[in-house]
C-alpha cells in the first residue's frame, strides 16, 4: 500500500513517550511534513488556541497522543486534573480537526477503559460492561469519552464529510521518553529508578508496593508507535471489517503478561541490582490482572516485536541518559 509521504501530519503530544515514538516511526517511513507544538507554544486545553492552530496549519492527519498521564499515586492525588485536562484536550483537538476538514485522526486511549474485573484477556467488547478501577476512574472516563467522540463524529459525519476517526487502546507502555518521577510515574519507570538508586547506594533490599501477585502486560513504546501508524494506514474497508460503528476501538498489546514479582526481578536484572526484593502487602495492588486481547489487531496483520528483556534493557539505557543530563 503506497502512502503520500508529503501529507501534513500533526502529532499532538510529540514530547511524550508515545508521541515521540510516533514521530520517530513516521520519519523512518519517510514522512517529511510532520507538525508539532510544545505545551508552551500550544495549550491544548485552550479552545481558541487550538482553533487558531488548525486554521493556520491545516493538517491532513492527526495523531492525538497528548494526555495527562500518571500512575496510581498521581491518579489518586489529582483526579480533577486528570478528568478535566484530558477531556478538554480531546474535545478541542477532535472537534477542531473536524471543523478544519481533517479526514483521518487516531485517538490513543488506555487499557484502564475496561472494567476492573473484566474477563481476561480483555476484549474490545468488554467496554462499559462493569465498574472501573477506582484509582484511575477519572482518567478512564475521559478516555472512554474520547473513543465515543470519535465514533459519534464518524456516525454523524463519516459519509457526509468523509471523515475516518479511529481509536487504539494500548496496554501498559514503557521505553524511551518515559516519566521517571519518583511519585508520579508508572510501574516500570518507577521500578527502574528504584533499582538504579538502590544499586548506586548499595542498598541491601528494595521494597515494592503491593503483594507482587497482580499480573500486567507491557508493550515497548516503539511497538505501540508502529501499531498506531499501521492502524492509521489501513484502508477503511479493512478497518471496518474488524470493527463496528459503536465499538470501533482496537486493542494494542504484547500478547502475554507477567506478575509484578516477575517484573521486579526482570528490572533488577536489567539494572544489575544484586540485593533482595520484598513486597509490602499493606499498599494497594490495583486491578488483579490487566491483559489485553489483541486478536483483532493480530487478524489485521500486526504483532509486537520487542520482548520484555530487550525492552527493559533499552528503557534502562534511556533512563541512564536522562540522569547524565
Amino acid at each position: 500500500m503506497s502512502h503520500d509521504l508529503t501529507q501534513k501530519i500533526y502529532v499532538a503530544g510529540h514530547r511524550g513517550m508515545v508521541g515521540s515514538a510516533i514521530v520517530r516511526n513516521l520519519q523512518a517511513q519517510g514522512y517529511t511534513n510532520i507538525v508539532t507544538r510544545t505545551y508552551a507554544e500550544l495549550d491544548l486545553t485552550n479552545q481558541q488556541a487550538v482553533k487558531t492552530f488548525f486554521e493556520t496549519e491545516k493538517p491532513d492527519q492527526v495523531y492525538l497522543a497528548a494526555a495527562k498521564v500518571g500512575g496510581i499515586h498521581a491518579n489518586n492525588t489529582y483526579p480533577a486534573e486528570f478528568i478535566y485536562d484530558n477531556l478538554m484536550v480531546q474535545n478541542n483537538v477532535i472537534h477542531q480537526a473536524f471543523i478544519g476538514r481533517v479526514k483521518k485522526l487516531l485517538f490513543l486511549g488506555s487499557s484502564c477503559i475496561y472494567p476492573q474485573l473484566a474477563p481476561q484477556p480483555m476484549s474490545e467488547d468488554a467496554l462499559l460492561t462493569g465498574k472501573l478501577e477506582p484509582t484511575n476512574e477519572p482518567y478512564a472516563i475521559a478516555k472512554i469519552a474520547g473513543i465515543k467522540m470519535c465514533e459519534s463524529y464518524n456516525r454523524q459525519y463519516g459519509q457526509s464529510h468523509g471523515i475516518d476517526y479511529r481509536s487504539v487502546m494500548p496496554t501498559n507502555l514503557y521505553g524511551p521518553g518515559d516519566n521517571y518521577h519518583p511519585e508520579n510515574s508508572h510501574v516500570i519507570p518507577a521500578l527502574i529508578r528504584r533499582f538504579h538508586e538502590a544499586k548506586v547506594a548499595n542498598s541491601p533490599e528494595v521494597v515494592i508496593w503491593g503483594t507482587g501477585t497482580p499480573k500486567r502486560e507491557f508493550l515497548y513504546v516503539d511497538d505501540m508507535a508502529a501499531a498506531s501508524v499501521f492502524v492509521m494506514q489501513l484502508d477503511k474497508e479493512t478497518y471496518d471489517s474488524q470493527t463496528e460503528p459503536m465499538q470501533s476501538h482496537i486493542n494494542v498489546g504484547f500478547g502475554s503478561d507477567v506478575t509484578i514479582n516477575e517484573l521486579a526481578h526482570a528490572v533488577a536484572k536489567a539494572t544489575d541490582y544484586q540485593g533482595n526484593i520484598s513486597f509490602d502487602p499493606t499498599k494497594p495492588d490495583g486491578s488483579p490482572r490487566k491483559w489485553m486481547d489483541s486478536s483483532r489487531l493480530n487478524r489485521l496483520g500486526w504483532r509486537a516485536k520487542f520482548h520484555l528483556d530487550k525492552g527493559l534493557a533499552l528503557a534502562y539505557a534511556d533512563f541512564q541518559k536522562t540522569q547524565s543530563k
